[in-house]
């Protein structure tokens, strides 16, 4: 998957590639820019597919072709996907550069799928965000209490404490419902590739979204640019 894309020269690009097995690449797309090049219509981001390519283990290597399989063309005309799309293009760029695991493209590959098909794309972009953190070491504890392991009387989540806390540890830093506790729960755990409904108001997903972000900035080094999108949301809404 073709994460970014940045000119070089006055007719080429240089983009970042995804793949499952040598992971995050630069390759060089010679000559791209040219109207009449065979790599115009592929080299750009929010592409997926089968990479032809002169690979160098070090340094840049060289784009040959792409057998598309999914270009997400319906996005493109939907401004609101498209800048979720991008944050997920952005927040798997920062995942990949801290981790060698593997499966991390097939996350972000079924997740944008889900947006194209209609899905609440900040329902998808949550999903997606809590499941990086198993890629990234740190994944919150949403079996029992945090604190002292407790897997009843749970009333909240805590980012300072690591994850679901109980009743008796409950140190009164925010209020979680029942409904964003459960929600986050369920999210660690669901194949994104089988949701087939889901429904999450916004209240609701305003929480899960606070707790992900205070974890997020405690625990990793990806910084969640969820400002800026809410930001662009904010103004299409205006309008």
């Amino acid at each position: 998957m073709i994460l970014s894309e940045t000119n070089y020269s006055d007719s080429s690009k240089i983009l970042n590639i995804l793949t499952e097995e040598y992971g995050l690449i630069g390759v060089l797309s010679k000559g791209c820019r040219n109207l009449k090049s065979k790599l115009r219509g592929a080299s750009r981001k929010l592409l997926f597919g089968t990479v032809h390519m002169y690979y160098k283990e070090r340094g840049l290597s060289t784009l040959i072709g792409i057998d598309v399989i999914h270009d997400y063309h319906t996005m493109w005309t939907n401004l609101e996907a498209m800048m979720y799309a991008t944050f997920i293009l952005d927040i798997t760029s920062q995942v990949v550069r801290q981790t060698e695991s593997k499966g991390i493209l097939a996350l972000a590959e079924e997740t944008l799928y889900k947006i194209e098909q209609g899905f609440n794309p900040a329902v998808m972009v949550n999903i997606l965000e809590l499941k990086y953190l198993q890629y990234l070491g740190v994944s919150p504890m949403l079996d029992g209490c945090a604190i002292c392991g407790k897997t009843t009387n749970i009333v909240s989540v805590s980012s300072s404490a690591g994850g679901m806390v109980c009743g008796d540890c409950y140190q009164q830093d925010g209020y979680f419902s029942q409904k964003a506790i459960q929600l986050l729960r369920m999210y660690y755990y669901v194949d994104i590739a089988k949701i087939s409904k889901v429904e999450v108001s916004e209240q609701v997903n305003g929480e899960i979204n606070r707790f992900l972000e205070d974890y997020y900035e405690r625990y990793t080094g990806v910084f969640l640019n969820r400002q800026k999108l809410l930001k662009n949301m904010a103004k299409i809404v205006k309008k």
